[in-house]
């Protein structure tokens, strides 16, 4: 038998009650903070239609006058809810600038970018996401158990809800044995998986994650790649830049080509590289291609 769905206002109203009991429940009522919390709310249900990422023309500039530099040049692409989507480029062509705006480091010069329906710039969108730099530097005097528990707790996670969250974690990016060992006795490969999983404490559902494959040996190239096919059999988005183009090519459902601030090349990996031509071969043509044509005649 088929369920009801609740109307969004019998959602709304379900929603200001449990926070309402929440707050009473931790002895820091306040009903301003929970009038907040309800209009944080309130953005999440209006925006549960709209795409994790969605880039309008977004141009972004640095500088002035003679020396104003274009990194961003009208980009535009859309991220759709439970894939996992490529973004690729050569040194330069704008994949960490297209990254800081989505985290809102870099505010855009024209255009929009949307997290959820949401501005970037607004930080209720991005209350969705977890983010893992290209080299994390990690607490090393920390245990993994204690760099978990750290950004839990500034996530506003506590109790034993945060501390099954951390064994869950733990357990998922292989590191069960080794969560109370300090950081600075982890392989690169491992704190790379509990950066990831740092990325995931709060269960985000929007992973935006910088060359997590760099400078990894291939057995941990292949762990963080069964991590991304694993959060993305969970429901999870996957944002991730990279040079390791055979990792794009087996793990992406998208891809984005950027070349000199610019979408060249969008689409599946399979519809996008000719019959018996790998990514690899297809992205060098493209952007020999797009240089070619940048070239004064």
């Amino acid at each position: 038998m088929l369920r009801s769905v609740p109307r969004p206002l019998t959602l709304i109203r379900r929603l200001r009650l449990t926070l309402l009991e929440g707050y009473q429940f931790s002895g820091c009522f306040s009903m301003r903070h929970a009038a907040l919390h309800t209009y944080s709310c309130l953005i999440i249900i209006s925006g549960m239609s709209a795409p994790p990422i969605l880039l309008d023309g977004l141009s972004v500039r640095y500088g002035s006058g003679s020396r104003e530099q274009l990194a961003l040049d009208r980009v535009s692409l859309r991220v759709e809810s439970g894939s996992v989507f490529g973004f690729i480029g050569p040194n330069g062509a704008g994949k960490t600038t297209t990254i800081h705006v989505l985290l809102g480091f870099q505010p855009p010069s024209e255009g929009t970018a949307r997290l959820f329906g949401q501005d970037v710039r607004d930080s209720v969108a991005r209350r969705r996401i977890g983010y893992l730099t290209e080299q994390p530097d990690v607490y090393r005097f920390l245990t993994g158990r204690e760099l978990l528990r750290y950004f839990g707790r500034l996530c506003g996670m506590r109790g034993q809800a945060l501390e099954a969250r951390i064994a869950a974690l733990l357990e998922e990016v292989g590191l069960a044995a080794a969560a109370d060992r300090r950081l600075s006795a982890y392989s690169r490969g491992m704190r790379q998986r509990i950066g990831l999983a740092q990325a995931m404490v709060h269960d985000p559902e929007l992973l935006i994650l910088d060359e997590p494959t760099g400078g990894l040996d291939p057995l941990a190239r292949r762990q963080v790649r069964g991590l991304i096919e694993l959060w993305r059999r969970a429901g999870k988005t996957v944002f991730f830049s990279s040079h390791e183009l055979s990792e794009v090519e087996l793990v992406c459902d998208t891809v984005g080509i950027l070349s000199r601030g610019r979408i060249v090349a969008l689409g599946r990996p399979s519809d996008l590289a000719p019959a018996q031509t790998s990514l690899e071969q297809y992205f060098m043509q493209v952007i020999e291609d797009d240089r070619k044509g940048a070239q004064p005649a």
